[in-house]
């Protein structure tokens, strides 16, 4: 018993290990807020553009249907809707991972410049280029 305890703990105490702990626990808070993302700002756009927030109402009925409207019965109904609404999401999703993946590697490689040359880059406002630009002027028409 005292060998297992001793491999588990070699086996929970390892990198890998916590390090995947770890992107698991980052993982579901990031299909949290992605699925917000989705959810709540997206597709109501979309159903403000198309005039339906989902397509999970389509649906084509192959063998027909039968009874009055509000008790239908329908026979091999497909539900491609569902299916439309779920690549939907799946491509925004895709989307919005790609478009944090990219902003993410972008600060790192900014991050890797900075230690690389020792530099930071100073970001420069409109006013302050602006005036720059001014006293250039001035010196050129001095001479």
């Amino acid at each position: 018993m005292k060998q297992f305890y001793e491999d588990f703990k070699a086996f929970i105490l390892r990198g890998n290990v916590l390090d995947l702990a770890v992107a698991v626990i980052i993982g579901a808070a990031f299909k949290a807020v992605i699925d917000s993302l989705v959810n709540d700002v997206i597709t109501p756009l979309i159903g403000a553009v198309v005039g339906k927030p989902n397509f999970n109402d389509l649906v084509v009925n192959l063998r027909g249907c039968s009874g009055p409207a509000t008790a239908r019965i329908c026979k091999g109904t497909v539900h491609y809707g569902n299916f439309l609404t779920q690549v939907t999401n799946f491509l925004i999703i895709g989307a919005s991972i790609f478009v944090m993946i990219k902003a993410f590697e972008r600060l790192q490689a900014i991050r890797r410049r900075e230690e690389e040359t020792g530099e930071v880059p100073v970001a420069v406002d409109e006013i302050t280029l602006l005036t720059e630009i001014r006293d250039l002027l001035r010196k050129q028409e001095a001479q």
